[in-house]
């Protein structure tokens, strides 16, 4: 079974998410990844609700384990991204405001600004709409996340990001609902000029040096 401290900090972090605006209400789901598997958030449940026992194990065969819950509709899109990527220590799957309207308005978030990069690209990809909790769905996700890339927008629906851990994807994934802020009021003014491909390049490289210099 799960740690009870690992659960508690499921719980926090799922809070924190609501408290900063990421979310609303009981919309969107949060992960963490486990020895065998990952512990979702679970279904329709309220977080200032939610105990320790209530945060869903789950394998990554996609069967819940140990006590029986119902877990997050989206357990698919967060079962995928683990398998697909071995640095996915924690997944955050909500629908903020700004990151909401441009996916709304089928956008991705170009390079206006260089911190784009945060997300590990030159764009943060918006993936096509499918239904929640779909397969179709996660494999766009998948998609859109190619290219070293831990955040995308997913049409007509919300976001998702990854990181090491959940204090690392919290940060993510604020860092990217301010970005989408940035660029639709840039948009209210007109198409901002972008950067170059090898302008992000140069970014992009500088921000591997910091990380492994950090880690």
């Amino acid at each position: 079974m799960a740690p009870l401290i690992l659960r508690r900090q499921l719980i926090d972090t799922a809070l924190a998410m609501n408290s900063v605006g990421l979310n609303q209400g009981t919309a969107g789901n949060l992960s963490v990844r486990t020895e065998n598997g990952f512990l979702v958030t679970p279904s329709a449940l309220p977080y200032d609700r939610c105990r320790p026992a209530d945060m869903v194990e789950m394998s990554l065969a996609g069967a819940v384990e140990g006590r029986k819950g119902r877990p997050s509709s989206e357990w698919r899109l967060h079962r995928d991204i683990y398998l697909a990527r071995a640095e996915a220590g924690a997944i955050l799957h909500a629908h903020p405001p700004w990151c909401t309207t441009l996916a709304c308005l089928e956008r991705s978030i170009p390079p206006f600004h260089y911190m784009v990069a945060v997300a590990g690209g030159d764009s943060i990809e918006l993936a096509p709409y499918a239904t929640f909790g779909t397969q179709e769905l996660s494999d766009h996700v998948l998609n859109a996340l190619a290219g070293g890339r831990s955040a995308c927008l997913l049409a007509h629906h919300g976001m998702v990001c990854y990181a090491a851990d959940l204090e690392a994807v919290l940060a993510l994934a604020i860092e990217v609902e301010t970005l989408a802020r940035m660029y639709g009021q840039a948009l209210q003014i007109g198409e901002p000029p972008l950067l170059s491909r090898e302008q992000m390049s140069e970014v992009l490289e500088r921000f591997s040096g910091y990380r492994q210099t950090s880690s």
